[in-house]
């Protein structure tokens, strides 16, 4: 298992994303001053998302079904919870977008290749660290 959102397990025979990329921004306002650089005031953390991307193969890998499940995830709006291999949680996140391309199609325009991208929007703030809490205490 590589990782988990909500109930569904990315693993090579649903959905193993081959590349991640992590953002995290920090918000600050800034106020203009006569004759100086503008001030500056740090407001805290700001957008996080995780972007799960690769190629699947549905010969020998997950394919649309398991595209259709993080789908119907999707369509709920609900958030889920995000927790690594390791056991690690990484907060709450909703599915923000999915893009799937299909190349390498079959007679009956079944894909033999699909190149996907998941973006995952972190929705939460202090729920992580009491639900982690309660999880590493049992």
């Amino acid at each position: 298992m590589m990782m988990t959102l909500g109930y569904f397990v990315f693993e090579r025979k649903t959905i193993a994303p081959q590349q991640t990329q992590h953002t995290i921004t920090w918000r600050h306002s800034t106020n203009n001053r006569i004759g100086a650089r503008p001030s500056s005031q740090f407001l805290g953390a700001g957008d996080e998302t995780k972007v799960l991307s690769g190629v699947l193969m549905p010969e020998f890998t997950g394919g649309e079904p398991s595209l259709n499940e993080i789908t119907a995830m999707a369509e709920t709006g609900k958030a889920y919870p995000l927790i690594d291999g390791s056991g690690n949680m990484h907060g709450f996140f909703v599915i923000e977008k999915i893009t799937a391309g299909r190349s390498e199609l079959v007679g009956n325009g079944a894909a033999r290749k699909i190149e996907f991208s998941i973006k995952l929007k972190r929705i939460d703030e202090q729920n992580t660290q009491q639900i982690a809490h309660k999880l590493s205490v049992g």
